[in-house]
């Protein structure tokens, strides 16, 4: 397994679907820090559900064996988290079943307890998990690897070992939403205004926000927000947020969901406990097809030769995030332009076909309806700008992938050398079971 995802999956990892009663025990002491067969079997029924078949028992023990070997370092070493960190990682872990199950009642029914039970049963596991998160990154630092490192990483992999890179495009798009009239904007903000005034009154802002916002992640808690750590939300949002003291209401606020206010629940550490009523200016469909025809007169100028995408997209894309890029979309799979039609497929599985039947490079699509992330009803064009033929990894094209290889080579030494030390010093013994597995690593086992 690739270590450096080997912490992020375990942070996933206690929350499970269907987890057999199985009779437990101690398999392994690594310091003071105890490995259950639980922890083993519950982990390997994970990766079978995620359809890695070729994840052994053994392989299983020695990931875990590896956490247990980073957290009694961590131990040794001081390094803490804050109950911030904490909450908001067990925040994303359940908001992440919760998306899987539907909702929040769901979760709670499939589990038969409330989440706030199930959190503060998950926190230790998660403190723990985070401190041998920030364990590995010690060792393996920053690591930045120049282009003479990686040329140098790519002529030492023998030929027959590099990999085959599958087809891969460059796509862009260009946006148009529906424009939002003056009039609507400001009806919005003064009807928001009045429940303002209601809260700062005394009113509920619970109530408020349960009758009126229109978020529908918080709007049926009152509109709160537990444990909201920067970086969670749109900038905007969060610079209001954390400029606020405890029960204080901010004014109202624009972001690209709409207008908002705050309350501020609760400060706690590097996290905050927010309440917020959010409204959205409406369009009308004669806005819709305004925007349609917009889109429509952008696409025959691009067609006609009479501008490029690359420059419709810097001109008239309202997409602030690609029109400055030519509008060139950046796959999150891989932190590149380049995607592969797997990748496309989880933006948007209507796209496969068109990628792989219709379109050519160069071509312009049709206008299609489309969905941002600010979930709001808008237009766009696609265009493919680029597509390579299958083929082995080779420096000119493929240099991000290698990068990553020649990374992840660095990162696995630094990591079998540690391990090879940390062994040595530290108290490890293994039950009986797992004695005859074959370990990747130089572990110093005592007898």
């Amino acid at each position: 397994m690739n270590f450096k995802l080997l912490i992020s999956f375990l942070l996933l990892s206690s929350i499970s679907f269907a987890q057999p009663q199985i009779l437990d025990k101690v398999i392994a002491i690594i310091g003071k820090n105890p490995l259950l067969l639980s922890e083993v079997e519950t982990t390997l029924l994970q990766q079978k559900e995620k359809e890695k078949s070729n994840y052994s028992k053994c392989k299983v023990f020695e990931d875990l064996l590896f956490q247990k070997l980073l957290l009694a370092q961590a131990d040794r070493d001081s390094i803490t988290v804050s109950d911030g960190e904490v909450d908001g990682e067990l925040n994303r872990r359940i908001q992440y079943y919760v998306g899987m199950l539907g909702s929040e009642e769901k979760f709670e029914e499939f589990y038969g307890k409330r989440i706030s039970v199930f959190k503060d049963e998950l926190r230790d596991d998660v403190k723990n998990q985070l401190m041998a998160q920030k364990m590995q990154q010690k060792i393996t630092g920053d690591t930045k690897l120049t282009p003479n490192e990686v040329r140098t990483f790519f002529n030492s992999v023998p030929i027959d070992s590099l990999p085959l890179v599958n087809s891969e495009l460059e796509i862009g798009h260009l946006v148009k939403n529906p424009p939002v009239t003056d009039e609507e904007k400001t009806q919005v903000r003064e009807q928001l205004e009045v429940y303002r005034q209601r809260v700062l009154k005394g009113e509920s802002m619970s109530v408020l926000a349960a009758l009126y916002s229109e978020d529908p992640g918080s709007a049926k808690n009152g509109g709160r927000y537990e444990s909201v750590m920067r970086g969670q939300f749109v900038p905007e949002f969060e610079a209001v947020a954390f400029r606020l003291k405890a029960g204080e209401v901010s004014e109202i606020f624009s972001t690209t969901y709409g207008f908002h206010f705050i309350q501020l629940v609760a400060r706690k550490g590097e996290s905050v406990d927010v309440r917020h009523i959010l409204m959205s200016p409406k369009v009308s469909s004669a806005d819709v097809f305004k925007a349609r025809q917009q889109i429509d007169t952008i696409r025959t100028k691009i067609l006609n030769g009479e501008i490029s995408f690359k420059d419709a997209a810097l001109k008239y894309s309202d997409d602030n995030d690609t029109k400055q890029n030519g509008g060139l979309l950046l796959n999150p799979a891989t932190n590149s332009i380049k995607w592969e039609l797997e990748d496309v497929g989880q933006m948007d599985p209507k796209l496969v076909f068109m990628f792989e039947n219709e379109m050519k490079v160069g071509d312009v699509s049709p206008v299609i309806q489309y969905t941002g992330a600010d979930a709001k009803q808008a237009w766009r064009i696609l265009y493919l700008k680029s597509r390579t033929e299958p083929h082995k990894a080779n420096m000119k094209d493929d240099y991000i992938k290698l990068l990553n290889m020649a990374t992840f080579a660095h990162q696995k030494t630094a990591i079998t050398d540690w391990i090879a030390k940390k062994s040595k010093n530290t108290y490890i013994k293994i039950d009986n079971e797992f004695n005859t597995c074959k370990l990747e690593y130089n572990w110093t086992i005592n007898p």
